[in-house]
């Protein structure tokens, strides 16, 4: 998804609290990923691999200037013949540490054994970041978390009740809103889009949809190659 895409994705969404709470995690995810750290770690369960917003990450941190945003994609799977950046496997998160942030994203609760070693990591000093499905294993992992529960079925005889998408920002703080076909893939195109910001935005007053669109068009003008 390109920025004048994201740009349109966000302005659909302004009346929900969608584009705020996936800046402020993306916020989250660009501070915890020092420079002199020990990088960015981002695996998913054993049937969703997030190749997609680690190529968006990739592109991120080289047109924001962010090199350490660049991630390194942990894989349940690696085949031979897989190229270099594609042939990390899960025994990588038993290395990670203090100085590493750990991102898993899990639509659904992972196996035993990847939250074992996710458990393993944070318990060696890693920062653990979540884009998940709700689920409470995987969040009581999580330093911070954004999860974007499934809509909740229209209440039975009472009429006129759409269903609604729920975005648990963090610990304690629960945003509910009209759906908009949210989901997680969504989600993660506005937190890949927010993470290469050099500066989050303004919490209030809101610049006209034409200079948000010519910005973002911006960036553009000179893509990276990317290497997925």
């Amino acid at each position: 998804m390109d920025a004048v895409r994201v740009a349109l994705l966000r302005e659909v969404l302004a009346g929900t609290e969608w584009p705020a709470a996936a800046r402020r995690f993306a916020g989250a995810l660009r501070a915890s990923v020092v420079p002199q750290g020990g990088g960015l770690l981002l695996v998913g369960t054993a049937a969703y691999e997030p190749w997609h917003l680690a190529a968006h990450l990739v592109d991120e941190a080289a047109w924001s200037g962010q090199p350490e945003l660049n991630p390194t994609l942990v894989r349940h799977r690696v085949r031979p013949g897989d190229p270099a950046h594609l042939a990390v496997g899960l025994g990588r998160l038993e290395a990670a540490g203090r100085g590493e942030t750990l991102l898993i994203v899990a639509p659904e609760r992972p196996d035993g054994g990847l939250l074992e070693r996710v458990r393993d990591a944070r318990r060696a000093g890693a920062t653990v970041l979540s884009l998940d499905g709700g689920d409470s294993e995987v969040r009581g992992l999580a330093h911070d978390a954004l999860s974007v529960l499934p809509p909740v079925p229209p209440v039975p005889l009472v009429p006129l009740v759409p269903p609604v998408a729920t975005a648990t920002a963090d610990a304690g703080t629960t945003a509910t809103h009209p759906a908009h076909g949210v989901d997680l893939d969504t989600v993660q195109h506005l937190v890949s889009a927010a993470t290469g910001e050099n500066s989050l935005p303004a919490p209030r007053g809101r610049r006209r949809f034409q200079d948000r669109l010519s910005r973002l068009a911006d960036q553009l003008t000179a893509p990276p190659p990317s290497r997925w």
